[in-house]
């Protein structure tokens, strides 16, 4: 296995670390799960750059890396929940547009293709990293902070709209599934 792909599982295996810390909610435990999640979203960027300099992108790559992605931030999005800083039906918005995309990247691998990550994926998942660390940080909820809400609708809107443009250029997969 690749050190990209490592980083990848690695950013997996921090998951319940940063759950963990996340419970306590005090202010030591606050800052460690926060680091753990900036960490383990740096190894996103840090398992591309290394995939894409190296020439080593794998198909295997391609599809762990957003799965990764997903598992870290709805995972700390659940945790938010949890601690009553971010509304369940963000992250039921959130959660449906991962699932759908999910579906569709299934039904063009049962056809023999591997769809990589557009641009608006990209500024969607870094959109909810940077939504994450500010809830994590500063503990404030998007029911009560103006900051925190339009940071979390930004999210909520680009997720969609990412979404949408995932569908409509890859939706002939579904159209020619087999």
């Amino acid at each position: 296995m690749n050190l990209p792909n490592k980083l990848s599982i690695t950013r997996m295996a921090l998951i319940p670390v940063m759950v963990a810390l996340m419970y306590p909610n005090n202010l030591i435990c606050n800052l460690l799960s926060a680091a753990v999640f900036g960490a383990a979203a740096f190894t996103d960027y840090l398992d591309g750059h290394i995939a894409r300099k190296e020439g080593i992108v794998t198909d295997f790559g391609k599809f762990i890396d957003p799965v990764a992605d997903k598992l870290l931030n709805l995972s700390a999005m659940i945790m938010l929940i949890h601690l009553g800083l971010m509304p369940a039906w963000m992250v039921i918005v959130i959660l449906a547009r991962e699932l759908c995309v999910d579906g569709l990247r299934m039904v063009a691998v049962g056809n023999g293709k591997v769809i990589a990550a557009g641009q608006l994926g990209k500024i969607k998942t870094v959109s909810q990293i940077v939504l994450v660390l500010w809830l994590m940080l500063f503990r404030l909820p998007v029911s009560g902070n103006v900051i925190s809400l339009v940071l979390a609708l930004w999210v909520v809107g680009i997720t969609l709209w990412s979404g949408v443009e995932y569908f409509v250029k890859n939706g002939a997969f579904l159209k020619n599934s087999k």
